[in-house]
């Protein structure tokens, strides 16, 4: 059932409000597997020459099924393109017509693409489908300058954006061919580090549903506009104007934040970031070098990086990491990491039988094209000493077959370490539970650690797809954190079995908190925390004395047993210091009930009142 109700703040014609995911039919989630093996470059502009006929077109797509590849690229495997402005552009278009045919509705499937573009001027339009990043090798985005929509459909699925995950758009300057870009997408699919020379649309052609979403770092010199979007962060943005609001848009750092008072409309507004460090990227530099640029920690920081000159950081050569590739064994990584090496995944799905362990204060691990770390055996994927300065950026952690009983861990145990002159941070890192098939994890993400920065991560228990079950893709707590002083931009968490966040450390920040309670407790026998019904979206322990949080959301969807309810979406010590603003709890097509929206206040969320809102707390 689709509910069209029009709110107060909303542009428009009437958006779809209920967010409701519902598992592909066989047929739209088989693979458009092309054929084909010759690659064929020339030498013509990639900016002038005539429009590309149907007929060039096909034949063209008949030939570009391996990556085109610039001739002076290092090798970063067989799932990368390097796009160079002296390669045609029919041959470009066709290679990215290719790419998008085969990752439209390939929601679970074993591709990965990362599309990248040198500095240059391009005349073509890309369509980016799941798992695929595109993103410039320029030091600004406008060295590299795309006249032509970088763009996110939802046609595929009916005018719903609600499963457009898993995908990126970075490091561009965009010139829409109509005006307007459209980027309309849902959880993990940030758009970071763009120029948009026109508008910005974040909900599907038709305003269908849509649920995201990021954007950082990012200037759009006209307005953006938000349509269906149920909720977003946008953090140290610039542009013209922003219009729309449904449930819970956050701006951070923001230039020309829209103005109003929330809940009406929904609007949560921090003039400042407080301390970030921006994603690292992949460029080449004056001299065709290739490098990955790893900006500086940012406090108090309004706008983007780059508009105002050079971004601030330092500069590491491809020399300096060791590119895996998929086949890769934990054991040669974990060599290489000891030697000293930065850490570069190129796109696929990597099995592991061990854990990667980054030992070495900052260490870069960079992901390109939604590089897909599997543990198996029921190991971690991942884990990282309590040392200054490590970056990860741009990887999804899946969980295996075998449960683990973490899937990803910042710090030892008890670690205790001061790194506020030098923290670690997280960029663009996913986790999910079952979906692409059986898994398991009682944890997911668990920062042990002082001071990290995470900056957007969507850590999901599937609700949908293959393996789910209550008793299938188990999972307890999505984000576990320990250390003190550490910081979310950006935190999506959903479907957990248990609380699915607990904070255990003190100084903690959120930016912007997204969830979604399990669909799929059998009853409310099967999910209970002791005498209380259900478990927190967010719990803070009880010895805390120091958390804030800013613009969070909470939403139910029982479907399996609708009688089932939350005593509270948000659980919080009575302690000076801790302090909650903004916060919606939503029953989603009165499908359950969250009696509260915080300890003992708000709500309820139900049936006949489908959104409850608390200003502040206490």
């Amino acid at each position: 059932m689709k509910l069209n109700i029009n709110r107060k703040g909303s542009t428009g014609a009437d958006r779809p409000r209920h967010r409701r995911r519902r598992a592909l039919p066989a047929a739209a989630t088989a693979l458009l597997l092309a054929t084909g093996t010759a690659t064929l470059v020339t030498t013509q502009s990639a900016s002038a020459g005539p429009e590309h006929s149907t007929t060039q077109t096909q034949a063209l797509a008949q030939k570009q099924q391996k990556p085109l590849t610039a001739a002076d690229a290092p090798d970063l495997g067989p799932n990368v393109d390097v796009f160079d402005p002296s390669m045609s552009k029919d041959e470009i278009q066709s290679r990215l017509d290719t790419v998008f045919k085969e990752q439209e509705k390939n929601q679970f499937g074993q591709e990965r693409h990362a599309l990248l573009f040198k500095p240059g001027k391009y005349d073509v339009d890309a369509n980016i489908g799941f798992y695929t990043q595109i993103a410039g090798l320029g030091l600004s985005p406008d060295d590299t300058d795309i006249n032509g929509d970088v763009h996110a459909e939802a046609d595929w699925f009916d005018d719903n954006a609600t499963q457009n995950f898993w995908r990126g758009a970075e490091n561009l300057s965009v010139t829409p061919a109509n005006g307007t870009d459209r980027w309309a997408v849902s959880q993990a699919a940030p758009f970071r580090r763009m120029h948009v020379k026109g508008n910005l649309q974040l909900d599907p052609r038709n305003h269908g549903w849509s649920s995201g979403g990021l954007l950082a770092d990012t200037k759009v010199d006209g307005t953006v506009s938000s349509g269906s979007q149920q909720q977003y962060l946008s953090r140290n943005t610039e542009w013209s104007g922003w219009e729309g609001s449904n449930w819970n848009m956050v701006f951070v750092g923001a230039t020309n934040p829209p103005s109003g008072t929330f809940p009406e409309p929904p609007f949560t507004t921090v003039d400042k970031t407080p301390k970030s460090r921006e994603k690292p990227f992949l460029y080449v530099d004056d001299a065709g070098a290739y490098k990955v640029f790893v900006p500086d920690v940012a406090t108090n920081s309004q706008g983007t990086t780059w508009s105002g000159g050079a971004p601030k950081g330092k500069s590491l050569p491809i020399e300096d990491f060791f590119i895996a590739k998929p086949g890769v064994k934990a054991s040669e990584i974990n060599a290489a990491l000891d030697e000293g090496k930065q850490l570069l995944f190129t796109p696929g799905v990597y099995h592991l039988d061990d854990t990667i362990k980054v030992t070495k204060p900052d260490t870069v691990v960079l992901g390109l094209g939604l590089a897909t770390l599997v543990p198996d055996g029921g190991a971690t994927a991942l884990s990282v000493a309590d040392v200054d300065g490590a970056t990860i950026a741009g990887v999804l952690i899946d969980a295996g077959k075998e449960s683990s009983d973490t899937l990803m861990e910042m710090g030892r145990k008890g670690a205790s370490a001061d790194h506020s002159a030098n923290p670690s941070s997280l960029h663009d890192v996913y986790f999910r539970v079952g979906g692409a098939g059986v898994g398991k994890a009682a944890k997911s993400l668990v920062v042990n650690s002082s001071d990290v920065i995470g900056d957007h991560t969507w850590i999901w228990r599937a609700d949908h797809g293959d393996g789910v079950g209550w008793t299938q893709n188990t999972a307890d707590n999505g984000l576990t954190v320990n250390g003190d002083d550490v910081t979310m931009y950006g935190l999506f968490v959903e479907h957990y079995q248990k609380d699915q966040v607990v904070w255990n450390g003190n100084g903690g920040r959120t930016y912007f908190f997204q969830n979604e309670m399990p669909y799929d407790p059998p009853d409310q026998a099967a999910w209970m925390d002791g005498g209380t019904k259900g478990y927190a979206a967010y719990k803070v322990a009880d010895g805390v004395t120091d958390h804030q949080a800013y613009g969070l959301g909470s939403y139910c969807f029982f479907n399996v047993n609708k009688s089932v309810a939350a005593d509270r979406a948000f659980q919080v010590p009575k302690a000076d210091g801790v302090k909650f603003h903004h916060m919606v709890a939503v029953s989603l097509g009165g499908t359950g009930t969250i009696n509260h929206v915080i300890n003992d206040q708000g709500g309820p969320a139900n049936t006949g009142n489908q959104e409850a809102y608390v200003v502040d707390y206490p």
